[in-house]
């Protein structure tokens, strides 16, 4: 190691010999130990360590318990966790200090059963824990789940007497609230002194985290206003709680009265709106909070990059990738993951790939994630090549693998293939279907209209169907008309969900296709006596970085007028192309002129229009839909793709449709 030999030169220089003779003196260290200490927290790789090791023998200090401590607690700090196990093994005296680095270090590198195990062999050799040993085995205990041990730990730390001190304390309540006991640690904290409570802000922390976690508000609030002091960790915590249970405008008045904001408060309202599906507000807050100057961490941006995944807001992902390259950002694996499975679902698979292809480490959900774009986006031949690539890297597929795979075989209409990849992953990869795996055979079966086979399947499976399996059957039926398959399928979904809104739909739906009105009729007026309502459908279009939302004959919009003008114009122009509506997608018994108004009021229709009004010719136009897209905007897409010499992107429930020339990629197998 550089330096190494010159420090332990007799001759080294009397002003340093001194200086390391005084922190010797006041630790009971000799000269040479507090050499050595110093030069092991100066090392930076473990071979650094390994060097000064080395000279440790050589000087034959390797009695000393504490350069063992420091070797130790320095190798795990740069995540050599075998080399400091090595340490400890061959360490000649094994004390509370060596004991505390390694159990410490064993928990902070998730090394928790060998954090724990070593604990006991301390008790086992009769040397005593003390208040530096059991907030680590307790944050191991606690991330094992191990609640009985817990319980143990708590009576030893009893037992010991120091169950008052500050750090073990907040340790136990952080325990019991990580494995759901919240009562024990509200009797903790109860049984607190006054001093205690006064003295650490944490205490109130991890117990407001905790009632949030259960969500118990109430609690969480009234822990809050008691506090005697508060930090922005309290903040963080009350409001990451609101959010995590929906009570979005309270995390919001919690956020605004804030005197004082750091990194770890925006990035909880980012997320936070995220998850409760409000991505529009969460893009928002990530660009309020770079104004004003705070700059993102790793889940930030996720974040913010799963918000524009949800609504396919592309320009404005772009936008968040363009300011990271701008700002010398450190792109991890998790951030290029997101950056991945951003411009695949926002309709871009090229940048998807490209991103993708830039990753110098790619793991399992690198792959994962590029082999579901290539599927959603209808390129079979690409989700196998990266399927094939990802096996020829080393890389063992695992069930989410399958799941991509099979629905890339499911949206191009390869059975067989298909079906080779479900008994391959059985009996080549001893991977067990999930649920999951068996509706994509259903799906794959019933698209291909082989109803029959798909109906054997479901009743031979292992394990025994849920709703959506037999779900995806009844649009099997339902797309190629079968009738009596349908009806006999409605009644298993029925009795499974009896008040699920989809048992009704479908049938109504597969009724309304081969024009049994009075069916249609009879169960939707089922529906509504038991007071049921099919949710309703909604399309996003993100233009110059805001997102648009439309639903079904929305006039909320301010250009309403031009859009339903428009909506009219494309209609008429179309018809004069061939285009007939397919008044068969509306599921009531009207006239043909009614069901084509209640056709072109569709949310995506509406989205089209506001896109050509909006755009300059040409530009590619992109729709995010909730449901599945009907026959007839599918239809009407193809053409106006045509007419306006336009490629449109849509994304539906299920898949992406790139329309362009009139044809869609799909090729209407969908």
């Amino acid at each position: 190691m550089k330096g190494l030999h010159m420090v332990l030169r007799k001759n080294s220089s009397p002003a340093k010999t001194n200086s390391f003779a005084k922190r010797a003196a006041s630790s009971n260290q000799t000269i040479g130990e507090a050499l050595f200490i110093s030069l092991i927290h100066a090392s930076e790789t473990t071979h650094q360590l390994k060097q000064i090791h080395s000279q440790i023998i050589v000087q034959r200090l390797w009695q000393s318990s504490w350069l063992t401590t420091q070797l130790i607690s320095s190798s795990l700090l740069l995540k050599s966790v075998d080399y400091a196990l090595s340490v400890f093994r061959h360490s000649v005296q094994q004390n509370t200090f060596i004991f505390n680095a390694l159990i410490r270090g064993l928990a902070e590198n998730t090394r928790f059963e060998s954090s724990i195990s070593h604990f006991v062999t301390m008790l086992r050799m009769n040397i005593r824990p003390d208040r530096l040993t059991f907030p680590f085995v307790l944050k191991s205990t606690a991330a094992l789940y191990i609640s009985s041990f817990g319980r143990s730990l708590h009576a030893k730390i009893v037992n010991l007497g120091i169950e008052c001190d500050s750090f073990v304390r907040v340790s136990l309540v952080d325990m019991y609230v990580k494995i759901d006991l919240l009562e024990f640690a509200l009797q903790l904290f109860d049984e607190s002194t006054d001093t205690m409570k006064l003295g650490s802000i944490l205490l109130w922390n991890v117990l407001i985290t905790g009632c949030c976690k259960v969500g118990d508000m109430n609690k969480a609030s009234e822990l809050f206003e008691a506090m005697p002091e508060r930090n922005i960790g309290s903040w963080n915590s009350l409001i990451n709680g609101f959010m995590r249970n929906g009570d979005l405008e309270r995390a919001v008045n919690l956020f605004d009265v804030m005197e004082e904001r750091n990194l770890i408060s925006w990035t909880t309202m980012v997320t936070g709106f995220s998850l409760n599906g409000n991505h529009e507000r969460a893009l928002l807050v990530f660009f309020t909070m770079l104004e004003n100057g705070v700059g993102p961490n790793d889940l930030t941006v996720v974040s913010a990059l799963s918000a524009c995944a949800r609504i396919g807001a592309l320009e404005t992902g772009i936008r968040i990738h363009n300011h990271l390259l701008g700002n010398n950002f450190r792109f991890n694996k998790a951030v290029r993951n997101a950056l991945v499975d951003m411009y695949s679902k926002c309709g871009n698979i090229n940048l998807a790939k490209k991103v993708f292809d830039e990753m110098k480490e790619k793991d399992l959900l690198t792959w994962s994630i590029m082999i579901w774009g290539w599927a959603i986006h209808g390129c079979f031949d690409q989700s196998l090549l990266c399927f094939e690539n990802m096996k020829s890297e080393g890389i063992k597929p695992d069930g989410v693998v399958f799941l991509a795979i099979l629905t890339g075989c499911s949206h191009s209409g390869q059975v067989n293939e298909g079906l080779n990849f479900f008994n391959s992953m059985k009996h080549e990869y001893s991977i067990e279907p999930t649920m999951k795996h068996y509706t994509l055979i259903v799906d794959l079966l019933g698209r291909a209209g082989r109803l029959d086979e798909a109906f054997s399947f479901i009743q031979n499976m292992p394990i025994n169907p849920d709703f959506v399996i037999w779900g995806a059957l009844f649009c099997a039926c339902k797309a190629h008309k079968n009738i009596k398959m349908a009806e006999l399928v409605s009644d298993r979904l029925l009795q499974l969900e009896p008040k699920h809104i989809g048992s009704f739909v479908f049938l109504s739906n597969v009724y309304a296709k081969v024009g049994r009105w009075e069916d249609v009729e009879r169960v939707r007026c089922s529906m509504k006596n038991r007071g049921l309502e099919k949710n309703p459908g909604w399309s996003y279009i993100e233009l110059e970085g805001q997102v648009y939302s439309f639903v079904a004959n929305d006039h909320s919009h301010e250009r309403t007028k031009e859009i339903y003008l428009k909506l009219g114009e494309i209609a008429k122009e179309a018809r004069e192309k061939g285009y007939v509506c397919g008044t068969e997608w509306v599921f009531h018994n009207i006239e043909e002129e009614e069901k084509e108004d209640a056709l072109g009021g569709h949310s995506e229709k509406l989205a089209l229009a506001f896109g050509l009004i909006s755009t300059a010719p040409k530009m590619t136009i992109r729709i995010v839909k909730n449901l599945r897209v009907c026959g007839d905007c599918h239809s009407l897409m193809k053409y106006v793709s045509k007419m306006g010499q336009r490629e449109i992107v849509l994304r539906d429930i299920k898949r992406f449709h790139h329309f362009k020339d009139g044809a869609c990629s799909c090729k209407d197998y969908w």
